[in-house]
């Protein structure tokens, strides 16, 4: 044990007690913070949505399903909150009426936030809220980014010409230069499309492509090899959308593919980012009105689970 914030055991209070926090830690504004190494924060908003509506709520039903995550990883034996200082932090400012006011807001915060120190790991909110953290995350220099999704966000624009939803963040973070799109590598793209701009754009910028054909074909240690391999010593950002899983596993988001990854694929995968100096991540697209059994959201909470595991390995290394 440490001087470290510390989960609430089930086996002193009831899972189902308490206020809800991301795994029953302390809840600490971002304003109070002092020394906090990482920090949980959700991001309520999904303005950047263009077809099923819902991953606002995702921060609050997430927090309530990590509950059951206990504080100890069940392989790697990594207790994360003896290796740095985690909080959560609570939810950042939005505006659900307005879309680019709502990502000048999560900007605003997460400035702040990097400003102290603090490595975030959210939890959204559809995934045009990665755009406004990495504004943050990488505005001295660009990240590499290991994007974990059914779709690549490599759009251009929708709807006649607007540049912000949630199919268009990271084309927007390369023209940014938040993301340096030669280290980065997008794994588990699949399903019907528009068209093959975003493929286009893709393989024009040097972004490396993982369709779920070649990342089921390979298996989970060979696509990850290769990921460490892009993004080798960098400061990286990982972006997991929930609908990289099979919808049998995640009903809960707006753009549902089938023929995805099991929740055990994705924990595999995620378990080889252990050493990658990770400065951000975050798990997006959970959408409770389409699963109100919350199994979705449990799985938003155990991959945040793995992510945090390997970024309290990184924070312990470089203290």
């Amino acid at each position: 044990m440490t001087d470290f914030n510390q989960p609430t055991s089930g086996l002193v209070t009831p899972r189902f007690g308490g206020i809800a926090t991301w795994g029953r830690l302390p809840h600490v504004p971002l304003e109070e913070a002092k020394n906090v190494d990482i920090g949980i924060v959700g991001i309520p908003w999904d303005g950047g949505t263009t077809n099923r509506p819902g991953p606002r709520h995702g921060p609050r039903q997430i927090r309530d399903q990590s509950s059951m995550v206990r504080r100890m990883h069940q392989v790697t034996k990594v207790v994360p909150y003896d290796l740095a200082h985690v909080a959560d932090l609570g939810d950042c400012p939005v505006n659900p009426a307005n879309v680019e006011d709502a990502l000048k807001r999560v900007e605003t915060y997460f400035k702040k936030l990097v400003a102290k120190g603090i490595r975030p790991l959210s939890a959204g909110g559809d995934h045009l809220s990665s755009l406004p953290v990495l504004r943050a995350v990488g505005e001295k220099k660009p990240v590499a980014m290991i994007h974990f999704d059914a779709h690549t966000d490599l759009y251009d624009s929708y709807f006649g010409g607007f540049k912000y939803t949630h199919g268009t963040p990271f084309k927007r973070a390369i023209e940014e230069n938040l993301i340096d799109p030669k280290r980065v590598i997008q794994i588990g793209l699949r399903g019907s499309m528009y068209d093959n701009s975003d493929f286009d754009y893709a393989e024009e910028v040097g972004v490396r492509i993982v369709r779920i054909e070649e990342a089921m074909e390979k298996g989970p240690k060979a696509v990850m090899a290769e990921a460490r391999k892009i993004v080798g010593d960098s400061e990286v950002y990982v972006s997991f959308d929930i609908d990289m899983l099979d919808p049998v596993y995640a009903p809960g988001t707006g753009t549902p593919e089938i023929g995805g990854f099991t929740t055990f694929q994705a924990q595999q995968m995620l378990r080889e980012l252990r050493g990658l100096n990770i400065v951000g991540a975050d798990v997006v697209e959970v959408s409770p009105p389409f699963d109100p059994s919350g199994m979705t959201a449990y799985a938003g909470a155990v991959m945040m689970f793995e992510i945090l595991c390997s970024m309290a390995e990184a924070v312990a290394k470089r203290r």
